[in-house]
C-alpha cells in the first residue's frame, strides 16, 4: 500500500469532534443533574459518546484518554443494561464532569501542540470503585436479572457469548451506508473495520478494498455503500448489534451466507491488524474514530435500503472565512476607489453608462459582504449554556442554590466578537452568584424564594447586540461602593454629583472590590476589570443597574461585527472623520443665537427645547477651523443609551460602506486615540478616522470635554 491520509487533517478532526462531543456530554450531564435522574436516552447517549471517544484516542495513541473513557464507558454500560441501579445522580455527575474536565484539558493541550501526559489513574480507580459499589448495592437489594442478556450486550464480552464449538462458523455479508453529512466515508470505514477487528473474533473481507490508500474510495462508498463479508462463532444478534450501534451507520443490512466465500476461506484477512504492514500499523495509530450521533438525531435502521441523500452542508476552516472577509473589504474599497475617482469629476458630458454599472457593482459587492457576513455569524446559544456548569459549581461551593435562565440564545454574533465574549460572561455570571445571590436562609427572610435566579438575555438593537446578565440578588449599595472608592481615591468630584449609574460603574475600576475578604471566586478586584478590557477589544462597553433587594442588571454592548460598517463622512478642515450612521440621529445646520456657553467654558446648543453639548471635531484632529462662525458649519447628533451629543464639522462628504482597520501604532501611542474606534481608506485614497461615538457621549456626558 502506498500513499496515507494527511495526519493534520485527521488530528484537527480528532480534536473538533472531542471538544464538540464533551460539550453535548456535559450539556446532557447538567440537564439530567437538574431532574435528579438519567434518562434511559441520557445514559444511552452518554455510553456512545464515551464509547466514541475511547475508540477515537485509542487509535490516535492518546492512552491516558482512551483509559478514561473506557472507565466511564464501562460504568454507563451496567447503566445501561440495569437503568434502576441504585445510584445517587449527584455523586455520579461529579465523576463524569471531573473526567470530562481532564480529557477537555487534555484534547486543548493536544490542540496547543502540548503533550497530552496527563494522568488520569486515580479517576479511573474511583469510577471503577463507584461501578464496584453499584454492583454490590444492586445485589443485596435485588436478584440479578437477565445476567446472560446483559452479557450479551456488552461490546468487549462479544466474542465469548457463543461458544464456537457448540455452534460452529457462520458466514455473513453486511450492507453499511454512513450519513450523508459524516464525510471522510472512507475513515469511517475504516474505524468500522478497525473496531470489528478489535471486538469480534472473525476473519472478514471489505469492498471497497483500497480505503486506505485511495481518498477516492469515499466517493464509491458514498455512492454505492461499504459491504463486509465475515465469518465468526458470535451469533447473529451481536455481529448485528455491533454494526447497528458504529458511528455514523445510518442503514445496516445483514444477511446470513449459506456457502462460504472463496476469500474468506483461501486468504487469511486483509485487516487483521498483527498482519498489517508497518506503515499501515503506524497509520491505524493515527486514525480518528467518528463522532458521536447528534441527541434527538434518527434512529438507525436495521434494514430497508435507503438512497443517499445529497450533501448540503460542509465545515469550512475558520482561518479561510477570516481571508474571505478581509478580501471582501479590499473589495469594498476598490469600490469605492472607481466610484468616487477624482478623475471622473474631468470628464465632460455625462456618464449614465458608467453610473449603471456602478449601481450594479456596488449592489453585487452589498450582496456578497451580506452573504460572507451571515457565514460568520453563529448563535449565542453554545456561550449561554457554557455557564450552567459554572452556576452548578458555584452554588455547590457557596451552599446557595440558583437556576440559569436563558433568553435569546438564537441571537446571532460574529463569531470573532463570540470569543471576546466567553470571559467577561463567566466573570459577571462568578460575581452575581458570589455577590449578589443571597444563601437559602437569607432569601427565605427577606421573603423571597429559596432558590435564586440568574437570567442570560441577548438581543440586537440597532446595529449592536444587548447581552444582559440579572440576578433577583440583594443588588449594590450606594454607600458602601462610595465608602470603598473614597478609601481608593477613585472619586474625583462630590458624589452627590454621580448619579446611581455612575457610581456603580467604579466596579469595573481595576483592584476595585467591595469584599473584605479574599475567597476563590473574588475578593482580589480583578474579574469585573476583565469585563471592561475585553469588551474595548471589540467596542463594547458595560452599564450597571441595581435596586438594592431586588437585584442588579449588567448590559453589555457589543457591536454585531467589527469588519464592515454603513458610515458617515465628515470633512473638518483637511482631515476625514467617519461616523458609523447607527448612531446618528439628525444633521442640521446650527443657529449662532442657539449656542450657549457654561462657567467651565463648554459649548451647548439648544435643539427642538432641549440642550445638548457640542464638540467641535477640529480640536480631536488639531487643525485650524475652516469655517468663520458655526452657522457655516453642520451639526451631527449622535444619540449612545440615550445620551446625546452634538459634533462639529465643516462639512458631509456622504454614506458609504468602510472597512474597519486598526489604528496605525503612531496613533495609538498618542493621547487622542481613545477618541477613535479604527480608520478606513476612502475612494480618493485618503484615510479617515472612525470616531467611537460610546465613548465621546460618555465622555461628554461625564465632564465636558474642553
Amino acid at each position: 500500500m502506498s500513499g496515507s491520509f494527511p495526519e493534520e487533517s485527521l488530528l484537527e478532526l480528532f480534536i473538533f469532534e472531542t471538544l464538540q462531543s464533551l460539550q453535548q456530554l456535559e450539556d446532557s450531564i447538567l440537564a439530567s443533574e437538574q431532574q435528579d435522574s438519567l434518562k434511559p436516552e441520557d445514559i444511552n447517549l452518554i455510553f456512545r459518546i464515551m464509547h466514541t471517544i475511547k475508540g477515537s484516542a485509542g487509535v490516535m495513541g492518546y492512552t491516558n484518554i482512551s483509559a478514561l473513557a473506557h472507565a466511564m464507558e464501562d460504568l454507563f454500560f451496567y447503566l445501561r443494561a440495569k437503568p434502576k441501579a441504585p445510584y445517587d445522580c449527584s455523586e455520579l455527575s461529579d465523576l463524569i464532569l471531573q473526567g470530562i474536565d481532564f480529557t477537555k484539558l487534555e484534547t486543548i493541550k493536544i490542540r496547543n501542540g502540548d503533550p497530552a501526559d496527563g494522568d488520569a489513574s486515580a479517576l479511573a480507580e474511583e469510577l471503577a470503585a463507584y461501578l464496584q459499589f453499584l454492583k454490590n448495592r444492586s445485589e443485596s437489594e435485588t436478584a440479578e436479572r437477565n445476567t446472560d442478556v446483559a452479557k450479551l450486550q456488552q461490546p468487549d464480552a462479544m466474542s465469548q457469548t457463543t461458544d464456537a464449538g457448540a455452534a460452529g462458523t457462520l458466514c455473513y455479508r453486511a450492507f453499511l451506508r454512513f450519513e450523508e453529512t459524516c464525510q471522510l466515508e472512507n475513515i469511517r470505514a475504516f474505524t468500522v473495520i478497525h473496531q470489528l477487528d478489535e471486538t469480534l473474533d472473525c476473519n472478514f473481507t471489505y469492498h471497497p478494498e483500497d480505503i486506505i490508500e485511495n481518498p477516492d474510495s469515499a466517493d464509491v462508498i458514498r455512492r454505492d455503500g461499504f459491504v463486509i463479508v465475515l465469518e465468526t462463532a458470535v451469533c447473529r444478534e451481536v455481529v448485528a448489534d455491533f454494526l447497528r450501534n458504529a458511528p455514523y451507520v445510518s442503514v445496516m443490512e445483514l444477511e446470513q451466507l449459506q456457502e462460504r466465500p472463496s476469500a474468506i476461506q483461501h486468504h487469511t484477512p486483509q485487516m487483521r491488524k498483527s498482519e498489517l504492514p508497518l506503515h499501515t500499523k503506524e497509520l491505524a495509530a493515527r486514525m480518528p474514530d467518528s463522532t458521536l450521533q447528534t441527541a434527538g438525531g434518527k434512529k438507525p435502521k436495521e434494514s430497508g435500503h435507503i438512497p443517499p441523500a445529497h450533501q448540503t452542508m460542509i465545515s469550512v476552516n475558520v482561518a479561510k472565512m477570516d481571508k474571505l472577509m478581509d478580501l471582501i473589504g479590499e473589495l469594498v474599497i476598490a469600490e469605492a476607489m472607481v466610484t468616487q475617482n477624482p478623475d471622473l469629476a474631468a470628464v465632460n458630458g455625462t456618464l449614465d453608462n458608467f453610473s449603471k454599472a456602478a449601481r450594479q457593482l456596488r449592489k453585487i459587492s452589498a450582496e456578497m459582504q451580506d452573504v460572507v457576513m451571515s457565514l460568520r455569524m453563529v448563535p449565542i446559544a453554545a456561550t449561554f449554556h457554557k455557564m450552567g456548569r459554572i452556576v452548578r459549581d458555584m452554588t455547590r461551593k457557596l451552599n446557595k442554590e440558583a437556576t440559569l435562565v436563558i433568553v435569546g440564545e438564537e441571537t446571532e454574533v460574529d463569531k470573532n466578537i463570540i470569543e471576546h465574549l466567553s470571559d467577561p460572561l463567566m466573570h459577571l455570571v462568578r460575581n452575581a452568584l458570589d455577590h449578589g445571590i443571597e444563601s437559602p436562609e437569607e432569601r427565605l427572610t427577606a421573603g423571597k424564594p429559596r432558590s435564586g435566579t440568574v437570567t442570560l438575555e441577548a438581543k440586537h438593537s440597532g446595529g449592536d447586540v444587548m447581552v444582559m446578565i440579572r440576578d433577583d440578588g440583594k443588588g449594590l449599595h450606594r454607600d458602601k461602593i462610595v465608602r470603598r472608592a473614597l478609601e481608593n481615591g477613585l472619586l474625583t468630584r462630590d458624589e452627590r454629583e454621580l448619579s446611581d449609574k455612575e457610581i456603580f460603574k467604579l466596579i469595573f475600576h481595576p483592584g476595585f472590590s467591595t469584599k473584605d475578604s479574599v475567597s476563590e471566586f473574588s475578593g482580589r478586584g480583578v474579574g469585573m476589570d476583565v469585563v471592561v478590557k475585553d469588551l474595548e477589544q471589540v467596542g463594547g462597553t458595560a452599564t450597571v443597574d441595581s435596586v438594592p433587594g431586588a437585584g442588579s442588571t449588567v448590559t453589555l454592548r457589543i457591536p454585531l461585527t467589527l469588519a464592515i460598517v454603513d458610515a458617515m463622512n465628515v470633512g473638518v478642515g483637511h482631515s476625514r472623520f467617519s461616523l458609523p450612521t447607527a448612531s446618528i440621529v439628525r444633521s442640521f445646520r446650527p443657529n449662532a443665537k442657539d449656542l450657549l456657553l457654561d462657567p467651565h467654558g463648554n459649548e451647548w446648543i439648544m435643539v427642538r427645547g432641549g440642550c445638548y453639548p457640542v464638540l467641535r471635531l477640529h480640536h480631536l484632529s488639531g487643525t485650524v477651523r475652516s469655517t468663520a462662525s458655526i452657522e457655516e458649519g453642520i451639526l451631527i447628533m449622535v444619540e449612545d443609551e440615550g445620551r446625546s451629543l452634538c459634533l462639529f464639522a465643516d462639512e458631509l462628504l456622504g454614506q458609504q460602506q468602510v472597512v474597519v482597520k486598526a489604528l496605525p501604532d503612531y496613533i495609538l501611542n498618542s493621547a487622542g486615540s481613545k477618541h477613535f474606534v479604527g480608520c478606513t481608506l476612502l475612494g480618493d485614497g485618503s484615510i479617515s478616522l472612525i470616531l467611537d461615538v460610546i465613548r465621546l457621549t460618555s465622555a461628554m456626558n461625564a465632564v465636558a470635554i474642553s
